[in-house]
């Protein structure tokens, strides 16, 4: 079964900044793009334990008319064949249900608002809904398409920063690329951390995966963001305990968003990792 990303498409400038991300991440983990080309303002998704309703502003109805052909034409670049999604049910005349059986979706760091708020330090909260709600991860581009290539998993200790790294290993394994693990050691010791990868049965594809295990004992988590490389797709956990606790709302997210413009993949609560 082919694996699928959802894809909300703008036309416009930006939107087509965001689309070529999303087929840049389609091409190297041989997934099929689906997008959806929005007639109105609303949708509705309907995931297992909530109903998020979204609402774009009139920029994703820019020019109807060739919305298609330039989501077409800028996939074709990847040598990708696009399907567009056409919702079958309808809460209201006007209010579409988008189902929710992908495997990841794109969203801009807002999907919400206009472009000209869309900045660093910025999630809409729809967004965050999404994440807190979804199966799959929610790739979050950088306001400029830019290639990525390597992986940087934050791995804080949490079930949510596991999921993340199994899903950074699982990357790696699919595109080839090198893949660096990233820790604030805070709240415990380093060898507390390592205790967690023995528990989970993870020693065996982090000596095969993780070309390096970045510790960082000192300093302040903004400032060691640093040492992320500016090409690699960033993977992180949501609503975990650790480094990553309560990152989709606290100051780390604050930090890591004001830190870096990296394409960020995030993992939320209800995500269900895969071998």
């Amino acid at each position: 079964m082919d694996l699928k990303l959802l894809h909300i498409f703008r036309n416009t400038p930006f939107g087509r900044e965001t689309l070529l991300q999303s087929g840049y991440f389609c091409k190297k983990m041989d997934v099929v793009p689906v997008v959806y080309l929005p007639v109105s303002t609303k949708f509705l998704m309907y995931f297992e334990n909530d109903v998020v309703q979204i609402d774009l502003d009139e920029s994703y109805l820019t020019s109807p008319e060739t919305a298609r052909q330039h989501a077409t034409e800028i996939l074709k670049q990847r040598d990708l064949k696009p399907r567009f999604l056409k919702p079958r049910h309808y809460t209201a005349s006007t209010l579409p249900d988008i189902p929710t059986n992908f495997d990841f979706m794109c969203c801009p760091r807002s999907i919400s608002d206009l472009s000209s708020k869309i900045g660093l330090g910025y999630i809409g909260p729809r967004v965050r809904r999404i994440v807190n709600s979804a199966l799959f991860p929610v790739l979050v581009t950088s306001p400029a398409y830019k290639k990525w290539q390597s992986i940087a998993v934050l791995f804080g200790g949490s079930a949510n920063a596991v999921n993340a790294l199994k899903l950074g290993i699982r990357i790696s394994r699919a595109t080839g690329m090198p893949l660096d693990v990233y820790t604030q050691v805070e709240g415990g010791s380093v060898d507390s951390y390592k205790k967690i990868i023995r528990d989970e049965n993870l020693e065996k594809d982090m000596q095969r995966y993780i070309g390096k295990w970045h510790m960082f004992e000192d300093g302040k988590f903004k400032d060691n963001l640093y040492k992320i490389p500016h090409e690699a797709l960033v993977v992180v956990g949501a609503f975990g305990h650790g480094l990553i606790r309560d990152i989709m709302f606290g100051s780390k997210m604050e930090q890591l968003q004001s830190t870096i413009s990296n394409n960020l993949l995030i993992v939320g609560p209800k995500y269900t990792a895969q071998s």
